[in-house]
């Protein structure tokens, strides 16, 4: 079996990225990432955008293709949407900010989705913020904050829908919150974002391709042709950029198209011994009974064999899947991690049946889930 693509937490992660950009903008710190200084600076986070995608799709992003790239970066563990953000957005690997996963148990025996900060019950999607308030689930100050503290000038510019959001208040609070609709408006609350003599700093985020990809699988048609209007947004942002502020886009993971499914609420050999399963279909958090963690990480490498990476949470913590933890996360790790391989997936079609209806999907620790690029417009281009 091959190796898993471990994350180069402290060197070449998502976590790296606002550190540096905050560097370029006069902020002390660390600099893992040489940029060039500047007055102005904006993040584009592409939800979905892998480097390996982009890479084999260069003819449909000749602008994105041609931009200086000083990555790949790797995103972290799991390979998905909240613990990227959170990544991107604290400057810690997820063993330091503590969303560890799609859905975890944050240490009261039930599962918090950490993309929409809610609970399963009764079929509904029960609102957690105030019930695990999300400064608290996710307390280190973020990248946002220490800019806004530096007297930067710091915008999120995203979809509408994300301002206030339990996500949003966890992994990207510091910034005033210009809601979006579409491509046309994100370009233009970035310029808006950037211009002006203060310093300034803007986080923006796009997440039609990676949805896309999720219904027809990326290097479709579909996701091929989202991928050339975003090609245009990028190109768009660029040319309206001062000529003293920089532009950087990044993905927060990669995606596979998956064809293998193991259906956790159907086999019997994945339920035994299982109190919780949390995570998503290419990463799971197992959560075993009390006694029952041995013969829980036996049956799932039995039952999964060579289409996944099944390791203890002990053993996932000491290969750094995480990166170093702080003191309130371990327990939110389950008792076995679960890390898929090739197009196989763990799917649950009765607690999660939208979510197991995908063709792409993310999550792992393969190179086409982890690397992202990094790409640079403006005087470090």
């Amino acid at each position: 079996m091959t190796s898993p693509l471990l994350p180069r937490y402290g060197t070449a992660s998502l976590a790296e990225v606002l550190p540096s950009v905050l560097a370029a903008l006069g902020v002390p710190g660390p600099t893992p990432i040489a940029l060039a200084p500047v007055r102005a600076a904006c993040v584009l986070l592409i939800d979905g955008l892998g480097a390996e995608l982009l890479a084999t799709h260069a003819a449909d992003a000749p602008y994105l293709s041609a931009m200086a790239d000083a990555g790949p970066l790797t995103v972290g563990f799991p390979s998905t949407t909240p613990i990227s953000l959170a990544t991107l957005g604290t400057g810690l690997p997820p063993g330091g900010h503590g969303i560890v996963g799609l859905a975890f148990d944050p240490g009261d025996d039930d599962l918090l989705d950490t993309l929409r900060w809610t609970r399963t019950q009764d079929g509904r999607h029960v609102d957690q913020r105030e019930v695990h308030v999300p400064e608290i689930v996710q307390p280190s100050e973020t990248a946002l904050q220490r800019a806004a503290a530096a007297g930067i000038v710091v915008t999120a510019v995203a979809p509408a829908f994300q301002r206030d959001s339990g996500l949003t208040r966890a992994a990207l609070r510091g910034a005033r919150f210009r809601g979006v609709l579409a491509l046309g408006d994100l370009a233009a609350e970035v310029g808006a974002a950037l211009a002006g003599p203060e310093r300034r700093l803007c986080y923006g985020y796009h997440s039609d391709l990676d949805t896309l990809g999720h219904v027809h699988g990326p290097a479709t048609l579909p996701w091929r042709l989202q991928l050339r209007q975003i090609d245009l947004l990028v190109s768009t942002i660029a040319a309206a950029l001062p000529p003293d502020a920089l532009l950087v886009v990044t993905g927060d993971h990669g995606m596979v198209t998956t064809t293998r499914r193991y259906d956790a609420d159907t086999d019997d050999d994945l339920q035994r011994g299982v109190r919780l399963l949390g995570g998503d279909a290419r990463a799971r958090h197992v959560y075993a009974v009390d006694g029952a963690a041995p013969d829980v990480l036996a049956a799932w490498r039995t039952a999964l064999g060579d289409d996944a990476w099944v390791v203890t949470r002990d053993e996932a913590i000491a290969a750094g899947w995480f990166g170093p933890l702080g003191p309130h996360v371990a327990g939110r790790i389950g008792d076995v991690v679960v890390a898929m391989r090739g197009e196989a997936t763990v799917v649950r079609t009765g607690a999660e049946p939208q979510l197991a209806k995908l063709v792409g999907q993310h999550g792992s620790l393969t190179s086409a889930e982890q690397l992202v690029p990094l790409l640079v417009a403006g005087p470090a281009g």
